[in-house]
């Protein structure tokens, strides 16, 4: 702890200190969310196809994956504050060359390499550097404020990517990211770093390890909904009958096992490890990542299904996605700031079951208010749940984390930390996208099989046509394909009111996977404490 950081927050200097790593990770976290919804935009700039800015997205995500823990390591080495600089200066070149970027190669190394480098240095920095900065028992509060901004840039990113995509252009995105980073390198000076009084030392073994078998794992989630899950899709990878995914999956399972044995063996010899094993025992510490799992797969679940009905199923643009999730990071932000400021004695476990409650009734209120004929306007009750519950867990879960280890190691949690939501989130967009597709096709079969205005030749061709890959349409793109085939009046209309009944009940799908998920997590509170950490 710094000399007064107990009674430095109320100042000034203080809350630039909050907004400045505040700023870094809404930087990070806003990347994913604006590339997604300025695919084709993007593809058709620098001269390539939407599967190479899929791979591009795909690759900066593996790159975070990768080498998130040994970026937190990295940052008890040189120092957080040094860390977390150079983090931005890296990510602020990256961001400088993507605006720039004249094709898909300058694209990979300035946004997936450069970019991706930058944020395994500033995300573990920013969770030990509020470790540092403030007092223990007003951390709940500014890591509430900090996972509260990158929560809020993932929802306004279709908001910012549709706003540049319409009247601007994608680049002018990263081009605006280059003056953030500015900012905030001006402003870093005010942050207080923390020496732990030893030199750390680069477990190089274990970093190859956990870089490959976290790397492997997620790359088979990353293609699971692009090969299948087990049984391999047409012309997907596969061996012994089996999709690559599972064998990607438990290569990922077994490398990272290893990278655990391997620290095991050498803390037995009194070396240090990348990672203590020992971390991995502290209850406080795995309750809190194990929420942080659950937290990141449903938020990037809900990220990924309320837009889809909102600019498909309705026919929004993105700029109206956008203002339509608006809800949600209102909500998000007002409990994750206010629940510490209130309630600053509050039992942890407590305010996380209530979040966790909160984001389930969203999930069901939206899965009841999913009907044909239903607007936009459904979303808004629903999000404003959701919201509340994941301000609430935002609001208390940086500070259980790092308040379970001293403060010396709350570089290596961060990266721990940040390892863990990356694997959420990848696994929360692949489980609800193949749970909705899944749902899509089998009641798109249902519908067209129980329909006497289809011919036989009609639902065979539908059937085949569907086991190599169901794609979620709008009524416009079906027409349109439905045209160009040649398709009669009347079976087209069959074919349209069996998508519009075969999306909805696909979202229903994905939204009751990710409600159960939210059951799934309350199980796992009990490891969380009951009394807020205090100063020694």
């Amino acid at each position: 702890m710094i000399p007064g950081a107990g009674t430095a927050e109320s100042s000034a200097g203080a809350r630039l200190v909050l907004l400045t790593l505040a700023a870094g990770q809404f930087l990070m976290a806003l990347d994913s969310s604006v590339m997604n919804v300025s695919i084709a935009a993007v593809a058709a700039d620098v001269g390539t196809t939407v599967t190479g800015i899929q791979g591009a997205i795909t690759a900066y995500t593996l790159v975070m994956a990768m080498f998130m823990i040994p970026g937190g390591k990295v940052g008890a080495l040189i120092g957080r504050r040094r860390a977390f600089m150079i983090g931005c200066c890296i990510y602020g070149c990256g961001s400088l060359t993507t605006a720039l970027a004249p094709n898909l190669a300058v694209l990979l190394v300035g946004w997936s390499l450069l970019e991706g480098i930058g944020a395994v240095l500033i995300l573990p920095a920013v969770v030990a550097l509020v470790a540092g900065n403030f007092a223990a028992e007003r951390r709940a509060a500014a890591y509430g404020l900090v996972a509260a901004a990158g929560a809020v840039a993932i929802a306004l990113g279709p908001l910012i990517g549709g706003f540049a995509a319409t009247y601007l252009s994608w680049r002018w995105v990263f081009a605006g990211e280059v003056l953030v980073v500015t900012g905030i390198l001006l402003l870093a000076r005010r942050l207080a770093d923390v020496s732990s009084g030893k030199r750390p030392h680069i477990d190089l073994v274990g970093t190859v390890l956990s870089a490959l078998g976290i790397g492997t794992f997620v790359y088979g989630v990353l293609r699971s909904d692009e090969w299948g899950w087990f049984r391999p899709k047409p012309d997907a990878p596969a061996w012994l009958g089996v999709s690559l995914v599972v064998w990607l999956m438990l290569t990922g399972v077994l490398l990272i096992w290893l990278f655990v044995a391997w620290g095991a063996h050498l803390v037995e010899r009194r070396r240090e490890p990348l990672i203590d094993p020992a971390l991995l025992h502290n209850q406080q510490l795995s309750g809190g990542l194990t929420m942080f799992f659950f937290q990141y797969l449903v938020m990037m679940g809900v990220f990924f299904v309320v837009p889809l009905y909102l600019s498909v199923a309705l026919g929004l643009s993105a700029l109206a996605t956008g203002v339509r999730l608006l809800p949600l990071s209102l909500t998000l932000v007002a409990a994750a700031t206010l629940i510490p400021r209130l309630l600053p004695d509050i039992s942890p476990r407590r305010v996380v079951r209530l979040g966790i409650v909160a984001m389930f009734a969203g999930a069901v209120i939206l899965m009841a208010a999913l009907d044909t004929g239903a607007g936009a306007e459904i979303v808004t009750v629903p999000l404003l749940f959701i919201g509340v519950g994941m301000g609430a867990l935002a609001s208390q879960l940086g500070s259980v984390t790092v308040s379970a280890v001293p403060d010396e190691r709350s570089a290596e949690v961060g990266g721990v930390q940040n390892a863990v939501t990356n694997l959420g989130s990848s696994i929360g967009t692949a489980l609800a996208g193949s749970i909705l597709l899944a749902a899509l096709t089998s009641s798109f079969l249902t519908n067209v099989e129980q329909n006497p205005a289809v011919p036989v030749k009609v639902k065979n061709e539908a059937a085949i046509g569907l086991q190599s890959g169901a794609t979620f349409l709008s009524d416009a793109q079906l027409k349109t394909a439905l045209e160009e085939a040649g398709t009669n009046q009347k079976v087209a209309q069959a074919a349209l009111e069996a998508n519009a009944d075969a999306r909805l009940d696909g979202l229903r799908a994905a939204l009751a996977i990710l409600a159960f998920a939210s059951v799934l997590a309350m199980y796992f509170t009990s490891r969380l404490p009951t009394a807020q950490p205090r100063s020694a």
